[in-house]
C-alpha cells in the first residue's frame, strides 16, 4: 500500500473536443440514444483501464451498457500503479483510454500535469459517502467516481481475544499483561506515517490546514501541541518494549504479520488488503475500528479511495460518465464488493446486511467514519520521507517528539518550497 496528493486550470482544454484524436477510438455513428445523451456526439466505443485480475464486473456492466446504449465499452487491464505513467504516455499519442483507475491521493499530481479532467456532473457524487466525496475533490472540482475505500482498523485474532478492546488504554493494559510470555497485545507500523497518522491526528496533529474545503500548504500541524503528544504517545509503545525491535523500517510489515499470523500478538492494525493473507494463515479473524485514544479522541487513520477518473485526453466524456455512473452504482458496486471484496464507498450500501455481516466491511466503514482522506495536493509528497525519519528517531530513543517533528516540518517546508520554484 502506497501513499500520497490537490490544481486544475487546464479543465478548458479537456472539453475541447476534437483537438486530440478520439481515446478509445471513438467516432460518431449518428445512431438513436436511449440514455438522453445525443447522439451527436455517440461514439462506437469508449475505453476503461481496470486493475489487474479485478474486471470480470466490470466487463459484464459493459455488456448491460452496450445492449442498453449501443455503444461498446472495451475493458482493458492495467496494474492500477502503472496507470498513471502509462496514461502520461500514451494520453498524449492519442492511444489512452478515456477511463483510468488510480489512488485519489494522486489526483492532484495527475491532474496538475494536465491528464484528468473534472467531472462535469458532480451531483452524481450525492450517492456516495462525505469522505469519499472530498478525497476526490482538487481545487474546488471533482475528479473521478469513488470505486473502493480502504482504511487501518483493528484486526484481531478471535482465539486470543474475545471482542475486540474499546480504548487503546484496554489495548495496553492487554500488553503490558502478556509481554511477560512473550506474546504482545497489540501491534502497529507507528513508524510509518501512514499508520501513524491515525495517532498524531487523534491528538490533534494535522498535515495540511483545511480552509473551506482546501487544503493550505503552508499550514502544517505536524509538530504542534498535539502532533509532539502523538509522537510521545507512539514512543511509549517501544520504549516499553510493548513492540518488538523489529518493528521498524521495510522490514516491520513482515515481523508484524508473522508473529500475528503465529499467534504470538492478540491484534494488530492494518487494512483490508490483508485480510486474504491472514485468514489463508488460518487466523480466526476479527476486526473492528481502532479504539479510543486515551484523550477519549478516536484515531483518526488515512484513507484511500481507488477512484475511477476521467482522461483529459478523452472526446467522450459524457458517455465515460454515463459508464461510470452505472458502473458504481448501488447494484453493481455491491457486486464488486462481492467479487473482490473491496469496499465501496456507497452510502446507501453502508447498512447493507452483505456489508454488515462482512466484520472487515463493517469495520472500514465505521472506522471511515472518523478517516481523513490522504491530502491529494502534490506537496503531499514532500511529507511522507521526512516524517519516515522523525517517527524512527522516536520509535529507537534517539531524539524526543518535540525536536523529531519539529525537524521534520522544517525539511518538509524547504522541500515545499524548493518545487514550488
Amino acid at each position: 500500500m502506497k501513499m500520497k496528493k490537490m490544481v486544475a486550470g487546464l479543465s478548458t482544454a479537456v472539453f475541447a473536443f476534437g483537438a486530440l484524436a478520439a481515446c478509445g477510438g471513438g467516432t460518431d455513428n449518428g445512431s438513436s440514444n436511449e440514455g438522453g445523451s445525443s447522439s451527436e456526439n455517440k461514439p462506437e466505443k469508449i475505453v476503461i483501464w481496470e486493475d489487474i485480475e479485478k474486471s470480470e464486473t466490470t466487463k459484464e456492466v459493459a455488456k448491460a451498457f452496450e445492449e442498453e446504449h449501443g455503444v461498446k465499452v472495451e475493458v482493458v487491464e492495467v496494474q492500477m500503479t502503472d496507470q498513471k505513467d502509462k496514461l502520461a504516455l500514451d494520453g498524449p499519442a492519442g492511444k489512452g483510454p478515456d477511463i483510468v483507475l488510480v489512488p485519489h491521493d494522486q489526483i492532484g499530481t495527475i491532474a496538475d500535469q494536465g491528464h484528468l479532467a473534472p467531472i462535469a456532473d458532480e451531483g452524481s457524487l450525492d450517492a456516495f459517502t462525505d469522505a469519499a466525496k472530498s478525497a476526490v475533490m482538487f481545487d474546488g472540482q471533482a475528479y473521478g467516481y469513488p470505486k473502493s475505500v480502504e482504511t487501518p482498523v483493528l484486526m484481531y485474532n478471535k482465539d486470543l481475544m474475545s471482542e475486540a478492546p474499546a480504548s487503546m488504554d484496554d489495548l495496553y493494559k492487554l500488553s503490558n499483561d502478556v509481554k511477560a510470555d512473550g506474546q504482545y497485545g497489540f501491534l502497529a507500523l507507528w513508524d510509518n506515517f501512514y499508520f501513524a497518522h491515525g495517532v498524531v491526528a487523534g491528538f490533534g496533529g494535522y498535515v495540511f490546514k483545511e480552509d473551506g474545503g482546501a487544503l493550505d500548504p503552508s499550514d502544517i500541524g505536524l509538530n504542534n501541541e498535539g502532533a509532539v503528544e502523538g509522537f510521545e504517545y507512539i514512543g511509549k509503545w517501544y520504549e516499553e518494549g510493548l513492540f518488538p525491535k523489529g518493528l521498524i523500517g521495510e522490514s516491520g510489515g513482515q515481523a508484524m504479520d508473522q508473529l500475528f499470523t503465529e499467534k504470538k500478538a492478540h491484534s494488530v492494525m492494518n487494512g483490508p488488503w490483508a485480510v486474504a493473507g491472514y485468514t489463508d494463515a488460518g487466523v480466526n479473524l476479527g476486526a473492528a475500528p481502532m479504539p479510543t485514544l486515551p484523550n477519549g479522541e478516536p484515531i483518526k487513520t488515512f484513507m484511500g479511495v481507488k477512484t475511477y477518473a476521467l482522461s483529459a485526453y478523452t472526446e467522450n466524456q459524457e458517455w465515460a460518465e454515463m459508464f461510470l455512473q452505472e458502473l458504481t452504482n448501488e447494484e453493481n458496486a455491491l457486486a464488486m464488493f462481492e467479487a473482490y471484496n473491496e469496499i465501496p464507498p456507497v452510502a446507501a450500501l453502508e447498512s447493507n446486511e452483505t456489508i454488515t455481516s462482512n466484520e472487515v466491511a463493517k469495520a472500514v466503514f465505521d472506522q471511515a467514519t472518523n478517516a481523513i482522506p490522504m491530502p491529494n495536493i502534490p506537496e503531499m509528497g514532500q511529507v511522507w520521507e521526512p516524517m519516515a525519519q522523525a517517527l524512527q528517531l522516536v520509535a529507537t530513543g534517539k531524539q524526543d517528539a518535540q525536536k523529531s517533528a519539529d525537524d521534520a516540518v522544517k525539511v518538509i517546508e524547504q522541500q515545499i518550497q524548493a518545487n514550488n520554484q
